[in-house]
């Protein structure tokens, strides 16, 4: 079963320039021909070809979004959500996939969770329109149950009907729905994005509204943000195994060639941070504000952020910088400073 047409609203803002720039030339005619297959309304052959590009390259973000959208066309509303929550977890500073579980969400009439994951569409890139509109026609929505209800409790409050008036006159002109008292069933119209996806820059990298362990930069396109995001966790792991006095995976944080600002010999230097953090009961190491600074190159990061550390009766808080490496599939830290 395939979405009506009014349910949907296509933003089809791609030129052969903005082409270029999302997609990368290797992949160009694979992305093209899945789009050409969706606008066609061939659902089934443009699944496939999704798919098969998926087998050998399955972390592929443009191309799992794509998937994403021919899913939702093809009404298998399950696996469409599926995939677009798998990428909101693994790319979580790109909006398209929260707008699209949106979509999903407010024909299915689950508002709430509609409301939310535009709210987090919005806090990724806070200029994304068609979030903003999204989320209008949301809170439109909400608004006009509420009322109903109200007038439903309430039949002699006459401030209520001009307000219900009010909403379904708004759904009338701009091709919503409209509203009906005592209890509207139908879900808004709320605009899917189905052209490529278009990564942004926002002001942060928000993976949930209290996370304050992301990178605090705003990723120019999807490598880099893939790449903001690995340095991310590899620095959040070096600090879980610090925490856990995991001697085997802190160390391993480190590059061979790491060099201690003490000047002690690297293995001085690892006997020396054994006694210290195996000496102690319980550790807690909690990392703030984390900001990272790629190289052009994309070989080499530089990762500044607050680090809170307790130890036993010790509770100290310092800024911290972590100079690191791209090794093999790896992020290492090769320079440690504190202040």
């Amino acid at each position: 079963m395939y979405l009506n047409d009014s349910a949907r609203k296509f933003i089809l803002a791609i030129t052969a320039t903005a082409l270029t720039a999302l997609l990368s030339a290797v992949h160009a005619d694979e992305y093209a021909d899945v789009t050409r297959l969706a606008k066609a309304k061939q659902f089934p052959e443009a699944l496939a070809k999704a798919e098969q590009f998926l087998s050998s390259k399955p972390r592929d973000p443009q191309m799992r979004f794509l998937k994403g959208v021919v899913l939702s066309e093809m009404g298998k509303m399950g696996d469409a959500t599926t995939t677009f929550t798998r990428m909101t977890e693994d790319y979580p500073e790109i909006p398209e996939p929260y707008n699209n579980l949106a979509v999903i969400y407010a024909n299915s009439g689950q508002l709430e969770k509609a409301r939310s994951a535009l709210e987090m569409a919005i806090r990724t890139n806070p200029s994304y329109s068609t979030a903003h509109e999204n989320l209008g026609d949301i809170y439109a929505k909400l608004a006009s149950q509420s009322y109903a209800k109200a007038l439903q409790l309430d039949t002699n409050n006459t401030a209520v009907t001009p307000k219900l008036n009010l909403i379904r006159e708004l759904f009338s002109t701009t091709g919503g729905v409209k509203p009906v008292a005592p209890a509207p069933t139908a879900a808004p119209t709320v605009n899917p994005v189905v052209a490529p996806i278009q990564p942004k820059q926002p002001t942060a990298v928000l993976a949930s509204p209290t996370n304050t362990n992301q990178p605090s930069v705003a990723p120019a396109n999807v490598t880099n943000a893939i790449s903001n995001r690995d340095v991310d966790s590899a620095v959040n792991a070096w600090a879980k195994a610090w925490s856990n006095r995991d001697m085997k995976s802190y160390i391993g944080s480190y590059t061979k060639d790491f060099t201690p600002h003490n000047k002690l010999s690297r293995e001085a230097w690892e006997e020396e941070r054994k006694a210290r953090i195996m000496g102690k009961s319980q550790i807690s190491v909690k990392l703030n504000s984390i900001n990272i600074v790629m190289s052009s190159n994309g070989s080499n990061a530089t990762v500044k952020f607050k680090q809170d550390y307790k130890a036993d009766a010790l509770s100290t808080s310092s800024r911290k910088t972590l100079e690191m490496v791209k090794s093999g599939d790896r992020w290492l830290i090769t320079k440690e400073t504190t202040g």
